[in-house]
């Protein structure tokens, strides 16, 4: 697994601040708490992980639609949700240090900053 800079990640269990560290490591992400003690990462104006306020869990884009995100659902039915709210559009809830592979919740982070990125308008999108 590597950073988009190339370097590698360290094989070790993802703690909630690896895993913002992670996050804001993407091209133009950055944090927000648009709902007092909410923790988000976005790029551009859009969120693309939820991390909530120190919690042991990530909302993600897991698919473009229900269907390809019920797939987590399927895998870890004990450390994947569907989410409140936005859960009809492909956004799951993933726990961090369960079932779920530390490399899979990278991918994942990975996944959600790339599905995100790709619906920005060309002139929104960061320079990579």
């Amino acid at each position: 697994m590597f950073h988009d800079d190339g370097s590698l990640w360290e094989e070790a269990a993802v703690t909630p601040d690896a895993v913002l560290s992670h996050c804001l490591s993407k091209p133009g992400a950055w944090q927000d708490e648009p709902w007092e003690g909410d923790v988000v990462v976005k790029v551009a104006a859009k969120i693309f992980a939820f991390l909530g306020s120190g919690s042991s869990a990530i909302g993600l884009k897991c698919g473009n639609s229900r269907d390809e995100a019920d797939e987590w659902l399927v895998r870890f039915p004990r450390d994947a949700e569907v989410m409140a709210y936005i859960g009809r559009s492909g956004w799951n809830t993933l726990q961090i240090g369960g079932a779920i592979p530390d490399a899979e919740i990278l991918e994942a982070i990975d996944a959600s900053y790339s599905a995100v990125v790709s619906k920005l308008p060309k002139k929104d999108r960061p320079v990579t």
